[in-house]
């Protein structure tokens, strides 16, 4: 049996890297305090909030407000999606001046 038929493919270690990439996230949402964090929002692909994914079809390339949230000093943004329910709440409670459409608008 030839050993490089079950050895991964460039893809494959794409895959799993980003599967990785994605964990972060998911992981940095379970302790991201709402009363300390960062927020902020960006236009994106409603498929794909963190823009990672490349092969995204022509039908799915919706462009809407996507938003984040980040611990104090943390680079790692977590797409409030990603975010435990009351978490995103929370967020919203707190800064819906800064993220409702308009943004900067007294609501």
């Amino acid at each position: 049996m030839n050993t490089s038929e079950n050895a991964p493919t460039p893809r494959d270690e794409q895959q799993l890297a980003l599967e990785a990439w994605l964990q972060i996230r998911k992981e940095a949402a379970l302790v991201i305090d709402p009363e300390t964090a960062e927020v902020s929002w960006c236009y994106a692909y409603t498929v794909d909030p963190y823009g990672v994914l490349t092969d995204i079809p022509e039908e799915w390339r919706q462009i809407g407000r996507e938003y984040f949230a980040r611990a104090p000093g943390s680079d790692i943004w977590v797409w409030f999606g990603d975010l435990p329910g009351a978490i995103a709440e929370r967020l919203w409670e707190l800064h819906r001046q800064n993220l409702a459409f308009p943004a900067g608008l007294f609501i």
